[in-house]
């Protein structure tokens, strides 16, 4: 685990991740509140690409908790059954959509516990939801984000709480609402798992990795 870098150099970092892209996106495709949730909930040791391309069908036919009641688990498991897990998945679905339109109205509700006591639905999901959909600087820690935090030194921590306290209290504020999909990203496609494309990565100088590739 790398030292945490001082203030300076994080400012640096996320002044070149802004000048790089604005405002990060998720890659998690959606239309709603609602499709935004149940994305989140399915990409659990799936991938972004692989989700999407389930729920581009489902969406089509169920876009609120009340359709999506009506569509029924062995439905939602046709449109998803390409995923990991997916029976357990599309449990997860139909109950916290059952959950939805009984407690909340049909509406996603914006807090944090009333969020993670949905099925399926953790802290990560929850902190998603909250960045994404309602603007909150909330931070979803994931193994892309913890693998940067502790390679680079910008959020060290022993495991994702931690990371994500890091972030909270050491990242200028004025960043914090894309903080995590900057993070992301970089850990998808420069900080890789394996073999990091430093050579290509527009952090190297300020970074703490000592086993810098070219």
């Amino acid at each position: 685990m790398a030292r945490q870098l001082p203030y300076a150099t994080l400012r640096e970092i996320f002044l070149r991740f802004q000048a790089a892209e604005a405002a990060p996106k998720g890659e998690l495709e959606h239309v709603n509140a609602y499709t935004l949730v149940v994305a989140v909930a399915l990409s659990a040791q799936a991938t972004d690409a692989g989700v999407n391309k389930a729920t581009r069908g489902l969406f089509a036919v169920a876009d609120t908790p009340e359709k999506m009641l009506a569509l029924g688990e062995e439905g939602v498991i046709e449109h998803i059954k390409t995923i990991g897990l997916f029976r357990n998945k599309a449990k997860n679905v139909i109950k916290l959509s059952r959950i939805l339109v009984d407690e909340y109205g049909g509406q996603v509700p914006s807090s944090r516990a009333a969020l993670q006591s949905l099925p399926g639905v953790g802290r990560k999901t929850a902190n998603v939801v909250l960045n994404m959909w309602f603007g909150h600087p909330a931070q979803a820690v994931d193994t892309h984000i913890f693998r940067v935090g502790n390679r680079t030194g910008i959020c060290p921590g022993k495991d994702v709480d931690a990371v994500e306290r890091a972030i909270e209290d050491h990242v200028p504020v004025e960043f914090q609402t894309h903080a995590h999909h900057w993070l992301i990203l970089h850990g998808r496609y420069t900080c890789v798992a394996r073999k990091p494309k430093c050579g290509a990565c527009l952090i190297r100088d300020l970074c703490s990795f000592e086993e810098k590739t070219q």
